[in-house]
């Protein structure tokens, strides 16, 4: 509980949010899933803590929610109709007017570096939403012209169902603790061993309704509130765990909670969503909008010139196809962007030894990787360590990614202030060769001053697991007219993360490699544009 607390302060100070590593992916390479047990066991953070002693300068404010791991959610929801539940069980009613949850919200806003929009939904866009009617612009081609009202429609529609389960509460709620061990695996088996990374947690846990149309779609980091039923009190806040089976919710509060609680108490329940992540979606279209980023969300121009590397010697790993794939990227000197299409294990081979070959024939190299998820970018950091001095390298991470979820041998690349994990200031950032970042968690290198164009390189690995409007928020924010990117995915690989049916059936499902894929330019197959790589 301590580590809790100390999270706890840092909250009002960070300045990210991220919940990417919270949605429903598969995992990068071979490195397997942390898994819940029934089982009691104590982490050891000593050799860390003699690293990284903790230092706090950090308001104090203890209503802010604590952050908690960030695994992978079960959120998919049965779509065969059920009947409606026993009277005697929870469900989903309309808030009163006076219990509304403006308190929740207040908790998580922050103004730091000057205020950012808030991108609210238009009332039309809105009208036509809480209808279930497709706005206009999404029965249209995708285009140039119709780009950004396209996205923030999409956008819209998803925040739409953020807003509409705002208002709503569970009533008479019987919490229940539940005793977890949480395993980091550190081999590739799926049976625990000694080696197991471990912590003890107590969630609380209580189930709601499974029928999609009478309930949110949760996913971890998510936020619930609770307060016992009857009482005018301001609510206990925690961030939601995990989505077992679609209907059993583990959340982690913090000790206020548990200091009251008594297994015959009845609590109302209400959840409120984390926004970060479509706010930075939002700021990432509108900033894309640019003519000269037109290449990018539009490529028909071969490149007209090629950089001249000096190839070393490829890996002799490496069977023809991918070495021809590296000796492409190794070319790159502009958009439009080169395309390897593989599984990821196969692709983050190419990566791999392509950006190997970048460092060591290019002193100015500024190269940025950037992956979905945080697995991928720790298995591809744990890769380059081999042949990059660790100097060279740093691991971006959200604020507020839970440590020990973090592998120990990259640890040493990841900055700390107390408990949350903090980015260097542009000066040593500017220093670095190799950054490696999730798509969300590279806003905090924008935030932090880094200008488009200073990364002659940039990786979207696995992007065909993200939404397009998250591969923007690294693009838009970080790439120019002379910026070589790369894209790797796999057309049987999407996001899974999307809440809203008019966003889900009208164009966020499809990702911004797929849609590349589909274009004319790429269609051809044409070995200067585009790369399949057979596993």
């Amino acid at each position: 509980m301590p580590q809790f607390l100390d999270i706890l302060r840092c909250i009002l100070c960070c300045n990210d949010e991220d919940d990417e590593e919270t949605r429903n992916r598969n995992t990068y390479c071979e490195l397997d899933r942390p898994v819940i047990t029934q089982s009691h066991a104590q982490t050891d953070y000593d050799t860390f803590r003699s690293r990284f002693p903790p230092t706090y300068h950090c308001s104090t404010s203890s209503k802010s929610p604590p952050p908690t791991s960030s695994s992978t959610s079960s959120g998919t929801h049965s779509s065969s109709s059920k009947p409606p539940p026993p009277t005697n069980k929870p469900t989903l009613t309309k808030a009163s007017p006076n219990l509304t949850n403006q308190q929740t919200k207040t908790n998580y806003v922050r103004v730091d570096k000057g205020a950012s929009p808030i991108y609210v939904i238009p009332e039309d866009i809105k009208s036509l939403i809480e209808k279930d009617i497709v706005p206009g612009v999404l029965r249209k081609p995708l285009s140039a012209s119709t780009y950004k009202d396209y996205f923030e429609a999409l956008l819209y529609a998803e925040d739409y169902y953020h807003e509409k389960w705002d208002g709503f509460e569970m009533e008479n709620v019987t919490l229940k603790l539940h005793a977890a061990a949480i395993y980091a695996k550190k081999g590739k088996y799926k049976d625990l061993n000694k080696l197991d990374e471990k912590d003890d947690k107590i969630f609380v846990a209580f189930e709601i309704d499974s029928i999609p149309e009478r309930r949110p779609f949760l996913l971890s980091r998510d936020f619930a509130s609770v307060r016992p039923s009857g009482r005018n009190v301001e609510p206990f806040q925690g961030i939601i765990y995990r989505v077992v089976k679609s209907n059993l919710v583990l959340v982690e509060f913090g000790e206020d909670f548990h200091s009251q609680h008594y297994s015959a108490c009845k609590y109302t329940v209400k959840f409120s969503f984390n926004r970060v992540c479509l706010k930075r979606a939002h700021q990432a279209i509108a900033a894309s909008s640019d003519p000269l980023f037109l290449n990018f969300l539009f490529p028909d121009v071969p490149r007209n010139s090629l950089t001249a590397f000096q190839v070393l010697p490829i890996n002799h790993k490496l069977d023809a196809e991918k070495v021809s794939a590296v000796r492409q990227i190794l070319g790159l000197k502009s958009p439009p962007p080169y395309l390897v299409e593989g599984s990821p294990s196969v692709t983050g081979m190419v990566v791999k030894e392509a950006v190997v070959q970048i460092y060591r024939s290019s002193p100015s190299c500024r190269i940025l990787i950037c992956a979905p998820i945080n697995r991928t970018c720790d298995v591809l950091m744990r890769g380059l360590k081999k042949e990059i001095p660790e100097s060279e390298l740093f691991r971006a991470n959200a604020a507020f990614r839970e440590l020990d979820e973090v592998p120990p041998d990259i640890l040493t690349s990841c900055p700390l202030k107390g408990e949350c994990f903090s980015c260097p200031s542009l000066q040593e950032l500017q220093k670095f060769k190799v950054i490696l970042s999730t798509f969300m968690s590279s806003f905090r290198l924008h935030n932090e001053g880094i200008m488009a164009g200073h990364f002659s390189h940039i990786f979207l690995v696995d992007a065909s697991s993200a939404t397009e409007p998250e591969t923007m928020v690294v693009l838009a924010n970080l790439a120019n007219e002379k910026t070589a990117v790369v894209i790797t995915g796999a057309p049987w690989r999407h996001s899974s993360w999307v809440r809203s049916k008019i966003a889900r059936e009208n164009g966020l499902m499809t990702s911004y490699f797929e849609r590349l894929c589909e274009s004319k330019l790429y269609e051809s197959l044409n070995p200067k544009f585009i790369t399949r790589l057979q596993d």
